[in-house]
């Protein structure tokens, strides 16, 4: 299976990403610093370390694609998470609206993530 063109759920991923680096320290510098930075050490170090050999161009520590999907889903779950409890509801709305359609453009990449035959080219 070779890797699918993904511009579009990369997009709408990176759009995601960031907004749970915003709104998850956000939410979290109410309760402690630490964890506010703790929350930006995890959610932006963690996939700059570990990734899918032929999902991204450098990887530090290749692990298996359930690894990456468990990833990002972290990724959705604080930026929706966070944005509902920091922001105005409709703010809060259009994030989960956005995650929304960030989960269904990623179904392709996903799939070529968990194939036993990957290709990266």
């Amino acid at each position: 299976m070779e890797r699918p063109d993904d511009r579009t759920a990369s997009a709408l991923r990176f759009a995601s990403e960031l907004v749970a680096w915003v709104a998850t320290p956000w939410a979290l510098a109410a309760y402690s610093w630490v964890l506010a930075a703790l929350a930006v050490v995890v959610l932006i170090g963690l996939p700059t370390v570990f990734s899918t050999p032929g999902d991204k161009a450098q990887v530090i520590v290749p692990v298996p694609g359930p690894v990456t999907i468990l990833l990002v889903v972290l990724q959705f779950a604080a930026a929706v998470i966070s944005a509902w409890v920091v922001w105005p509801t409709l703010a809060a709305v259009l994030v989960s609206l956005l995650v929304a359609a960030s989960l269904v453009a990623e179904r392709r990449r996903w799939q070529w993530l968990v194939s036993r035959d990957r290709r990266t080219s």
